[in-house]
C-alpha cells in the first residue's frame, strides 16, 4: 500500500509539496528522515522523535542484520514493533555500510562478501538477500542494493559500478515482485558519480525497470557543494515527476533548501543528531556551539519564537 501525489508546485522553482501514503501513515513532503541506525535515533525516545516533527525515520539494514539480527526483530513482527515506532520507516539496503565499514569486503556480480565490523564473521549480501532482509524488517520503503563509489573516482570505475547497480536493481525488483509483501514500496537508486552522461544513463536504466520511487546515491561523498548541486540538478530532471525523489545522505539546512528548490522530496542524514550530541545547534541565524563559554550566562532561549522542546524549556 504505497502512493505518492504531488499536491502543489512552486511557480518560482521546481519545489513541490506532496503526500506519500504508506501502510503506517501519510507523510507530507518535502521530508527529512532522522537516522535510526540501530532501530533508535540516538538519545531520543519515539515520543521525542514524533514531538520534534519527524513523520518517517530511517533504519539501517546492515547494522540490524548483524545485530540484533532479523530473528530477534521478527519476534516483534518487524522493526515498528521492535522500536515501538508507529509511523513509517525507510530502510537502506546496507550497500553503503558494507562499502564504508566492513573489513575485507569484496564485490562480485553476485553481490558483496564481507567481514562484520563487530566480530569478523563472514557474510554475503546479494540483491535478493538485501530485499529479503528488508521484508523481514517490514519497513514501509525498501531500497535496492547498489554499488557505492568513492570520490574522486575514474570514469571506468564509475561505469562498472553503474552497470552492476542496474543489474542488481533488476534482481531486487524480481525478488520484491515475487514476495507477498506488496504493501512495502521499493525504490531504485541512480548512480553515475560526477559524470553527467553516466548519471543520465543510470537514470534512464533505473526508470525503465520501474520502481515506487527513485533515490540519488553517490553524492555528498566529499565533492565540492557546487558540483553536488550541479549533478543533483541534472539527475533530478531525469526522474519521473509523478514519483518521489530521494537525495540520500544529504542533510545540512543549506543543502536541503537548495535541493528542495530543485525538486527533491526526501532527505536523510546523521548530521542533525550527531552534531546535537556534540553541542551544535542549527538556528535561523546560523550554527552555534552551545559548549562555547560565551553562552555560560546567557538565559535566553536558543532561538526566540521557536516552538521546539529545547527552545521552549531551556536557555
Amino acid at each position: 500500500m504505497f502512493d505518492f501525489t504531488v499536491i502543489s508546485e512552486s511557480k518560482k522553482s521546481r519545489a513541490r509539496a506532496g503526500l506519500m501514503k504508506t501502510t503506517h501513515g501519510i507523510v507530507e513532503t518535502p521530508v527529512f528522515m532522522p537516522v535510526g541506525t540501530l532501530a533508535s535515533v540516538k538519545s531520543l525516545s519515539p515520543e521525542e522523535i514524533a514531538e520534534a516533527g519527524a513523520s518517517i525515520i530511517l533504519g539501517n539494514t546492515y547494522h540490524l542484520y548483524l545485530r540484533p539480527g532479523c530473528d530477534v526483530i521478527n519476534l516483534f513482527s518487524g522493526l515498528h514493533g521492535f522500536m515501538n515506532w508507529k509511523g513509517p520507516i525507510l530502510t537502506d539496503s546496507g550497500g553503503f555500510q558494507v562499502f564504508s565499514l566492513a573489513k575485507l569486503s569484496k564485490i562480485t556480480n553476485e553481490g558483496y562478501t564481507f567481514q562484520s565490523h563487530i566480530d569478523g564473521s563472514s557474510h554475503t549480501l546479494t540483491p535478493e538477500k538485501a530485499v529479503q532482509v528488508q521484508l523481514l524488517l517490514n519497513s514501509d520503503i525498501m531500497m535496492c542494493l547498489d554499488q557505492c563509489i568513492k570520490y574522486p573516482a575514474e570514469e571506468k570505475e564509475v561505469q562498472d559500478a553503474l552497470e552492476l547497480t542496474t543489474q542488481w536493481a533488476k534482481r531486487c525488483k524480481i525478488t520484491w515482485e515475487n514476495s507477498c509483501e506488496s504493501r512495502n514500496a521499493l525504490f531504485g537508486i541512480v548512480q553515475g558519480g560526477m559524470f553527467k552522461d553516466l548519471r543520465g544513463k543510470s537514470a534512464k536504466e533505473i526508470v525503465e525497470i520501474g520502481f515506487s520511487g527513485y533515490a540519488i546515491g553517490g553524492l555528498s561523498v566529499g565533492e565540492p557543494a557546487e558540483i553536488m548541486l550541479e549533478i543533483a540538478d541534472f539527475t533530478l530532471a531525469k526522474l519521473p515527476a509523478e514519483k518521489p525523489k530521494y537525495m540520500m545522505g544529504v542533510g545540512t539546512p543549506e543543502n536541503i533548501v537548495d535541493l528542495v528548490a530543485l525538486g527533491t522530496d526526501m532527505f536523510d542524514c546523521v548530521i542533525p543528531t550527531r552534531n546535537a550530541r556534540n553541542g551544535q545547534m542549527f538556528t535561523e541565524k546560523g550554527t552555534i556551539n552551545i559548549c562555547n563559554s560565551r553562552y555560560k550566562y546567557d538565559t535566553a532561549p536558543v532561538e526566540e519564537g521557536c516552538l521546539c522542546y529545547t527552545c521552549r524549556n531551556f536557555s
